[in-house]
């Protein structure tokens, strides 16, 4: 074992002193790799910061354990022909499927609902284009983990008096009553004044598009003011995620005999998972990393060429002292475990310097994008170990000739 490791020790000890030998020539050998490596990395990382980014908004946006049924929801992709035969059998969901879906999903904590349209609102002169306007049940905002920044959300009683009230999103706030207090106030919706009682916090944008640009009003408000034909939302959340899958069946079973449908009949509504749509993305972006990685790890591929070529030409500038090796001795394969450690060695080196461009394009890129760069500890490790089995797969060639060197030839060449 002690012979093992010395030799070993020694490889590399002669490995490092051969690269740190020429400088020049190892770096210049190294960006190649180091380009590789770093490029493969902050790919890996952007989409897992962009898996992360997508899923915390959406978190913001609909929240957790939460599961949806409407007329023509639905999740992943829908052929026209799909589409047609669902707007042909689905029925309108009206205010009796969500008492009913209520009262007997008992794995439910919640069941709430929803309407929703988009309305441009108009203030005193000023004007915000495209404004969702949603008329919910008060226990929206625990389904959907809202936060209340200022006031509070939707009452109960509101709800059964159609009150002309709303909480407006941060957006509404910061463009109709810029350094005031809108609480008490009031904002105008289809020429209809409606007191504020409450301000979401901000949620930020997504995509570009802002997650701040809402106004909830109670849903017997929404119905007074837009009318009673739209198809409601029916909303649903457990308290737990073990708990989660059961309150889905509970609420399809449930809307299945409401709609008296028999056993071998297609639902007539739609129903969508938060869960699910954190699977969809994650089939999304492992799309985009099975296209796009392939592709930078080209990079990997022209750094190993690069490498291949040092070390021929390492081998062609030490013929001698691999004659004179061989003439002291050294085993044909002493001489190639040699040149392989020396071409893993300059490899492992721009892993581990590709790591920290990586680690510095990513640092960079979250904050300039604002979306998060996860560096993690497998691709650490996969970083390291690709670019020294790269090293060595390219320096097997080199290796071989080396060993196979004569060394009376090898000593006359001197």
């Amino acid at each position: 074992m002690k012979t093992i490791y010395t030799f070993y020790a020694d490889a590399a000890k002669i490995a490092l002193q051969a690269i740190f030998a020429h400088k020049l020539r190892a770096l210049l050998t190294l960006i190649g790799v180091i380009i590789g490596v770093a490029s493969v990395v902050v790919v890996g990382a952007a989409i897992n910061g962009l898996n992360t980014y997508v899923r915390d908004r959406l978190t913001s946006v609909l929240g957790t354990n939460h599961f949806m049924i409407a007329r023509m929801a639905h999740q992943g992709e829908l052929s026209e022909e799909e589409w047609e035969k669902m707007n042909r059998r689905n029925k309108r969901l009206e205010l009796e499927d969500y008492v009913w879906v209520r009262d007997h999903c008992t794995a439910c904590s919640e069941v709430g609902a929803q309407l929703q349209t988009r309305v441009d609102l108009k203030h005193e002169g000023k004007e915000l284009f495209g404004t969702a306007v949603m008329g919910s049940t008060p226990n929206m905002a625990s389904i959907e983990d809202k936060t209340i920044a200022d006031g509070r959300f939707l009452l109960p009683q509101e709800m059964e008096t159609a009150a002309m009230v709303c909480v407006v999103g941060h957006d509404i706030k910061e463009k109709f009553f810029e350094g005031a207090d809108p609480i008490s106030k009031t904002v105008s919706v289809r020429g209809l004044p409606l007191q504020i009682v409450g301000v979401e916090e901000k949620r930020g944008s997504m995509f570009g598009q802002s997650l701040d640009n809402n106004l909830y009003m109670p849903l017997t408000t929404y119905r007074k003011i837009f009318g009673g034909r739209q198809s409601l939302q029916i909303h649903g959340k457990t308290e737990t995620a073990e708990q989660f899958e059961a309150a889905i069946e509970d609420a399809r079973t449930a809307m299945r005999n409401k709609h008296r449908l028999s056993g071998d009949e297609t639902d007539d509504f739609g129903l969508v998972n938060t869960a699910a749509v954190g699977g969809a993305i994650d089939e999304f972006t492992g799309a985009i990393a099975l296209v796009v990685v392939p592709i930078t790890a080209i990079s990997l591929i022209v750094g190993a060429i690069v490498v291949m070529n040092i070390m021929l030409v390492s081998v062609t500038e030490r013929t001698f002292e691999i004659g004179l090796r061989k003439a002291l001795g050294a085993r044909r394969k002493q001489v190639l475990l040699q040149f392989l450690i020396e071409s893993a060695c300059l490899t492992m080196l721009g892993g581990v310097f590709g790591l920290l461009l990586a680690a510095g394009v990513a640092q960079l890129i979250s904050a300039l994008a604002q979306i998060p760069m996860t560096i993690t500890i497998g691709y650490v490790v996969l970083s390291v170990a690709v670019s020294t089995l790269i090293g060595m797969a390219a320096g097997i060639y080199p290796a071989f000739k080396a060993s196979r060197l004569d060394p009376i030839v090898a000593l006359a060449r001197n």
